[in-house]
């Protein structure tokens, strides 16, 4: 049936790829979008962009990172022998003296991997940077479209096992959290304003780790009948609700990890002192 679309078979069709491909309609414009979809992508790139122009800055700044009882989790756990000491902190001295960069460069790749490989952040830098696709309905501007089966998107495939590692940053922030009830003095029992910060940033950065896509394939995951595992079906059904709020997630952890670490700057430098609520 014809559709009105097919080209007259002398018709040439525009040069190039995308919706200029011979497989597809004979349409000359990009797209018939009449809306302003680029607002979508481009806000999404000023974001990310933003967060790696701040945590590139604090990364290699190498200082600011430790204000009693408070650890930076842009430095946490800290396994170079250069790190500040922190008492009952995760000072785990695994670098000797040879490791003359910033500490935090050892541990960051680790949550950086989870997000770089997470399903909702792959959308988004492949729109926002990529053009791969830029929005629903406006065709990407590459010839010719490989997935991730080629070097280096296919290491998106290792997404699973950075889920781990995120899992084992995830215990160990926790931790920070845990100790932040210490005042300057190291005196347990004490909350300050840091300790708020703390708190919610391990809440989110808890749910935005089990809302994971790879958590609920572990959990509920190559299982043929629910019935014969009820508990793993209540935990999958648990992840499944979260999982569907994996992208509003996704940011407000990546806003909360960054404002937390600001915190720490903002104290460590002498900017101001915590305020103590008890």
């Amino acid at each position: 049936m014809a559709t009105g679309t097919e080209p007259p078979a002398t018709e040439d069709h525009p040069p190039g790829g995308g919706v200029h491909s011979r497989t597809r309609a004979a349409i000359r414009a990009p797209h018939l979008r009449t809306d302003r979809w680029w607002l979508a992508p481009a806000a999404t790139a000023a974001g990310l962009l933003a967060f790696v122009v701040y945590s590139t800055w604090r990364a290699f700044a190498n200082a600011d990172y430790y204000a009693a009882p408070y650890v930076s989790p842009f430095y946490s756990p800290c396994l170079a022998e250069s790190c500040e000491p922190m008492r009952s902190g995760p000072n785990w001295e695994l670098f000797g003296t040879w490791w003359g960069f910033s500490p935090a460069i050892i541990i960051l790749v680790f949550p950086l991997g989870f997000r770089l490989t997470c399903y909702y952040y792959r959308k988004a830098y492949y729109r926002g940077f990529w053009a791969s696709p830029p929005a629903c309905a406006v065709a990407e501007p590459h010839k010719k479209y490989t997935g991730e089966t080629r070097f280096p998107l296919i290491l998106q495939n290792i997404h699973r096992y950075f889920f781990y590692a995120a899992l084992l940053v995830a215990l160990i922030l926790s931790y920070d959290t845990v100790l932040a009830f210490r005042d300057e003095h190291y005196a347990w029992g004490h909350m300050g304003l840091g300790t708020l910060v703390f708190l919610a940033n391990i809440a989110l950065i808890w749910a935005y780790t089990l809302s994971c896509h790879s958590c609920r394939h572990i959990v509920g995951g190559k299982l043929k009948h629910f019935s014969r595992h009820p508990v793993r079906y209540r935990m999958w059904r648990a992840v499944g609700r979260l999982n569907a709020r994996h992208m509003q997630l996704a940011w407000a952890s990546l806003v909360s990890v960054a404002l937390a670490d600001f915190y720490v700057y903002l104290v460590a430098s002498g900017v101001f002192d915590d305020p103590r609520l008890f």
